[in-house]
């Protein structure tokens, strides 16, 4: 049981604030978007100074455990972070495994460099990801059911809008599959129209979503919608990703609250602090709403057109006493366990493989099997080699701790 020292990330659209105040200090004076606890080539946490992949090569079996280095080549198959937004994040979906490693393999053959800007393809994995709120979140995931979309486009009365959509949205009850095609054949003829019609067909939203906020009450469900694509258009002008958040879940997270995101899901987290963990990628396809590389036609290949009526997860409880809760999600390479602790609390982190465990409020206490003892504040991470066996968990007045195991 080591403490890990997390790798920053200070990405444009991260919060001065959200990350220096969980850890108590004064407003930074620059974005602070991400903290890395893993150990992606592109930003492992460190122990002593020593990259964390550096660390797990040297002895996979005793890092990761027999099973976990057998299955997943010797490598840690997740990656932590907290997450700090306090701009919109791009308009992004990442691929499935079979995409990432055939995209991967076509960049090689290609020449094009790890760090090159129109870079795709950062490795060979899936990017499948859970995000717990911290604080207030909001978020966009996952194309909403078509009957909600096309009650806001019958609301919003847009002439310049209605044109695509008479073409490509279908009126009655449509299965699975015809809203998929629906949906499919919209966005892929916005993408592809013309930069002077689409900025045309965004400008007359634009004026419609305005008018259309005049007359609905505070809490309808359209209300945020159009306050955000209204706000990501002053952001990116006439962008086309801006097209394609009208088409998505808006979706406010209270703190606890979590949103999966399986391959080929659309979204952009919008604001908000959060704990996420993935697969260990950095994979990420772009459609807009950012000055990064954008590749739409590779987008579009591994996207899920596939609605969802709502992208939360449900929490499950695993102690009678102390808050522990589970975010269960169909993935193997990880799972995730928030626990909320007060004085006189103990939750037991089980050695299966290795483990994080991330404060992320008050003083945590780790009590290894070995008798030594670790003491984690706001942000501080542990990492739990699979020899190190089990770790208690305490506090002696309230804490928050989030526990990274191997699914």
């Amino acid at each position: 049981m080591q403490l890990l020292n997390s790798a920053a990330r200070t990405y444009s659209w991260g919060s001065k604030t959200l990350i220096p105040h969980l850890q108590g200090k004064a407003a930074s004076n620059y974005p602070i978007a991400e903290l890395w606890y893993g150990a992606h080539p592109a930003g492992p946490a460190t122990i002593e100074d020593e990259p964390l992949n550096a660390v797990i090569a040297a002895d996979p079996q005793a890092a990761l455990g027999e099973n976990v280095a057998a299955e997943f080549d010797g490598k840690l198959p997740f990656l932590l972070k907290i997450l700090s937004a306090d701009e919109p994040l791009s308009l992004q979906a990442h691929p499935s495994k079979e995409q990432a490693r055939q995209g991967f393999a076509r960049e090689n053959s290609q020449n094009v460099a790890m760090d090159a800007p129109q870079r795709s393809y950062k490795d060979d994995n899936h990017k499948p990801e859970l995000i717990v709120a911290l604080t207030d979140f909001y978020a966009m995931a996952g194309f909403r059911p078509l009957v909600h979309t096309r009650e806001l486009f019958n609301a919003l009365d847009c002439e310049e809008l209605n044109r695509y959509t008479s073409m490509h949205i279908a009126e009655g009850r449509l299965t699975k599959e015809e809203e998929a095609d629906n949906l499919r054949a919209l966005f892929t003829t916005w993408i592809t129209i013309p930069a002077a019609t689409r900025r045309e067909l965004i400008s007359a939203l634009m004026e419609s979503s305005k008018q259309l906020l005049t007359t609905l009450n505070s809490t309808s469900w359209m209300r945020p919608v159009l306050e955000t694509i209204i706000e990501l258009n002053e952001l990116y002008p006439g962008d086309v990703g801006v097209l394609g958040a009208i088409l998505l879940n808006h979706v406010q997270l209270s703190p606890g609250e979590a949103i999966y995101l399986n391959a080929g899901q659309l979204h952009a987290y919008v604001r908000g602090l959060g704990v996420e963990i993935m697969a260990n990628s950095d994979n990420v396809l772009r459609g807009g709403l950012t000055p990064k590389h954008v590749d739409v036609p590779e987008l579009v290949k591994v996207l899920s057109f596939n609605t969802i009526s709502d992208p939360r997860v449900e929490q499950i409880s695993l102690s009678d006493s102390a808050q522990v809760l589970n975010y269960p999600v169909p993935v193997e390479e990880y799972t995730l366990t928030r626990c909320d602790l007060k004085a006189g609390d103990e939750v037991v982190s089980e050695s299966e493989g290795p483990g994080i465990i991330l404060c992320t409020s008050g003083t945590l206490t780790l009590q290894a099997q070995d008798g030594s003892s670790l003491e984690l504040l706001p942000s501080d991470a542990a990492w739990l080699p699979a020899s190190d066996g089990d770790v208690t968990l305490s506090t002696q007045g309230k804490a928050q701790a989030f526990i990274a195991r191997v699914q």
